[in-house]
């Protein structure tokens, strides 16, 4: 095996090139600060010929080829190929992984020339949202190539992101998997057979090419060069290298992730002396296209609901979607499985080439460099197995309005279909808004409001019908809650969200006609919390708060009302929510009354508290 490197663009004054194929750079003043050398120099070649062969890396026009790097701990590796593509400037990686330094340990959009974060594994499924948006949205020419390891092949969400982008024949979009046998703590399968990786690959509908030794660089252009030219197909590249390439004693020698080299001097002797006598040609950059901006989606007419009438609110959601579809032509939705039983086809029916189906496989990538609004619709419940890629889209600064549907009011589905965790789950996910209406009209507002986040939203729906309680003209803004009812002579407080709203009026009513008045708050917005109004309806009757949730008590509207309160003296929070796992499949109204949050339990509870 020939080692060769490929002719680098001509030399500044203040850059030094002893270092290897991709610029390692000068050895850190202490070796902790390292990052993760042997994974860098298993991967040096392959990057080397992706960045100066292989891709267009001209660092502004949108056309210019998408690079993710999924083995996020060879950060050290990319922030070096990008400074010497002239992509940043140099980074100093003398403070790698210390304060002093832009880079971080694994990437993130905090750089410029990255578009995603990664370090958990798993950025094939960023890889194809980007190379979707690249086909049929920006229609660009870019290809989007993401880097693997043979290790996290055996990822669930890699295996579901292969078979989608195969299913979707996807030929912008190339998956290079480095095979250098060895995991962080031991030797990951399959071991050094390229060839079981490429069958593998091929199984799955991929145009496959084995890039001989992968630190052959000859080997490797070839190998790319023959990926591209099948059409309809992704393409892979699978490249056997070998972890810590050239450094002595390390080379192809377990329990070495993440840990320093000390012979770092020799290395960089080592790695100065590959040259190449072959004249490579870089890949010409291909034309530019306009960017496109997606924002400041309004409203375009008033929701078309009258008090009384009942509907769902994940159907008033689907409705309010397929109306935002006509409104902006860049909304996308991608869906799950059950979009007939949430109302999804509503939005097929009259946009089927704006849904993404991604069957059972909870995929999210699509909203990258502004140029679509995402919309990702499915059943709560199944969002949780998605949450790695969910807090890896807040890390990378997405863009993406999320929708799930489904609490103990679900009714006879039983517990495995009740998402009694996902406000916690979203409410712990920095930048992330959590919306939950209570009726048609405040969901379609939800929708519009959810179209333009800086971040991520989130929107709770329900299963049964409920009554439209608001009228289409009032205004609502995220963040600000709702009082419904109230008087001089209110005695507590009820906040209810969702299905526990209809309930909290009901108990109100009942309470009225017994003499006992209260105030009830719709709270719209559990991520900003409106603080202001709950402290001072609680103030003004003495401090008695209830809440009511379709919701596990833990992480839901109860703690995040509490956690509002906290500073005030003389507030009492009582809640009422699910306290158990369901284990009985009755009728929604069964099942709010068997745990605890119907009409009857607020009453009840409200005049016990009354009486003590």
């Amino acid at each position: 095996m020939a080692d060769t490197a490929l002719p680098r663009p001509p030399p500044t004054p203040a850059r030094d090139h002893r270092a290897g194929p991709a610029g390692l750079g000068q050895p850190p003043a202490h070796p902790f600060r390292q990052g993760h050398p042997t994974s860098c120099c298993s991967a040096a070649e392959v990057v080397s010929v992706l960045f100066f062969h292989a891709m267009s890396t001209e660092p502004e026009p949108p056309d210019s080829d998408r690079f993710v790097l999924s083995i996020g701990h060879a950060a050290p590796l990319l922030c070096a190929a990008w400074a010497e593509a002239g992509g940043t400037s140099e980074p100093d990686l003398l403070n790698l992984r210390t304060i002093h330094c832009a880079p971080e340990g694994h990437p993130t959009p905090r750089l410029s020339s990255v578009s995603v974060a990664t370090g958990s594994l798993a950025g094939l499924g960023a890889a194809w949202g980007t190379a979707y948006a690249g086909e049929y949205w920006a229609r660009a020419s870019y290809r989007v190539f993401c880097l693997l390891g043979d290790g996290e092949a055996s990822e669930g969400s890699v295996r579901e992101a292969l078979a989608f982008a195969s299913h979707y024949s996807w030929d912008n979009l190339v998956a290079v998997f480095h095979v250098d046998c060895l995991g962080q703590s031991g030797v990951a399968p399959p071991k050094h057979s390229a060839d079981i990786c490429r069958l593998r690959r091929e199984a799955c509908g991929w145009n496959t090419q084995v890039g001989s030794a992968g630190q052959d660089v000859e080997a490797l252009c070839h190998a790319f060069c023959q990926a591209t030219q099948v059409k309809s197909k992704p393409a892979a590249v699978v490249a056997k290298t070998f972890r810590g390439r050239r450094i002595p004693d390390v080379e192809d020698e377990e329990n070495w992730h993440g840990k320093p080299v000390q012979r770092a001097n020799e290395v960089i002797r080592l790695q100065s002396q590959i040259r190449t006598n072959r004249n490579l040609i870089p890949k010409h950059p291909v034309e530019g296209t306009p960017p496109v901006s997606v924002t400041d989606i309004k409203m375009t007419c008033l929701p078309g609901y009258k008090g009384g009438d009942k509907i769902a609110t994940q159907k008033a959601y689907s409705l309010a979607l397929a109306e935002l579809g006509h409104a902006n032509e860049r909304v996308i939705v991608l869906h799950g499985d059950p979009k007939n039983s949430i109302f999804s086809e509503i939005f097929k029916k009259e946009h089927s080439e704006r849904l993404i189906e991604c069957f059972t496989a909870e995929q999210m990538a699509c909203a990258t460099r502004g140029r679509t609004v995402a919309f990702v619709r499915t059943s709560a419940a199944f969002l949780s197995r998605a949450f790695d890629q969910i807090r890896k889209g807040a890390i990378s600064q997405t863009s993406v309005s999320l929708s799930g549907s489904h609490g103990v009011s679900v009714g006879e589905d039983g517990p495995s279909q009740m998402a009694l965790e996902d406000l916690d789950m979203f409410r712990s996910i920095p930048n992330c808004t959590v919306f939950y209406p209570s009726d048609a009209v405040l969901t379609e507002h939800a929708v519009y409001l959810a179209a333009n986040p800086k971040g991520m939203c989130f929107v709770w729906t329900s299963w049964p019908e409920t009554a439209v309680i608001y009228t289409p003209q009032e205004n609502f803004e995220m963040g600000r809650a709702t009082v419904i009812c109230h008087s001089v002579n209110d005695k507590v407080t009820v906040i209810g969200a969702g299905v526990t709203l209809p309930e909290a009026l009901v108990a109100a009513d009942a309470l009225s006609q017994q003499g006992i008045s209260i105030c009830v708050i719709d709270l719209f917005t559990i991520k900003p919390l409106d603080a202001a109004i709950i402290i001072s309806s609680a103030k003004a009757i003495g401090g008695r708060v209830f809440t009511v949730e379709d919701h596990y008590r833990e992480g839901g509207i109860g703690e995040a009302v509490c956690a509002a309160i906290s500073g005030e003296p003389g507030i009492h929070v009582h809640q009422l929510a699910v306290s158990k796992v369901p284990k009985k499949s009755r009728k929604p109204s069964e099942l709010l009354d068997m745990f605890g949050i119907s009409a009857r339990h607020i009453l009840a509870a409200v005049k016990a508290t009354l009486m003590n």
